[in-house]
């Protein structure tokens, strides 16, 4: 899962999105990110994936479809990258639609669809070659913002 900046560069920030200029309708820099079978081999481990059907890149690349706790990583890392290192995460909720097989590229959309006080909540859209893989928002917020 190779994590690719927008020809902007504007994908990572190095800190909050400035006071007054992340507010409800903000566009979130898309992000591209290739579903590599090393690295959806390298994600199982960490999310307790251990389906024997699974193959080590050693006996044959990786196949099939993200589990859900990766594809939630996946969207929480690119709405932190966004946000900055300051930013809190609250909630996660997301769902998963056509699903994501290593070897696709997987492209992620965010909007601000709210903000109360210091707590944003942005929408997520998450899409491979078939269609819609993941829906959801991420709340977070910004502490002494």
């Amino acid at each position: 899962m190779t994590y690719r900046q927008q020809d902007d560069g504007s994908a990572r920030r190095s800190g909050p999105p400035e006071e007054g200029t992340a507010g409800v309708g903000t566009v979130l820099p898309g992000a591209t990110i290739a579903l590599t079978p090393s690295a959806a081999v390298l994600a199982r481990p960490s999310t307790a994936d251990i389906t024997p059907l699974r193959r080590t890149p050693l006996e044959r690349p990786a196949e099939g479809p993200l589990n859900i706790l990766t594809t939630m990583g996946l969207v929480e890392r690119y709405v932190t990258d966004w946000a900055g290192p300051e930013a809190l995460v609250r909630g996660i909720n997301v769902k998963l639609g056509l699903p994501a097989q290593t070897g696709e590229t997987l492209v992620l959309t965010g909007t601000v669809v709210s903000r109360e006080g210091e707590e944003f909540t942005v929408r997520v859209l998450g899409a491979v070659g078939l269609g819609e893989h993941v829906s959801g928002t991420v709340r977070l917020a910004f502490p002494d913002h």
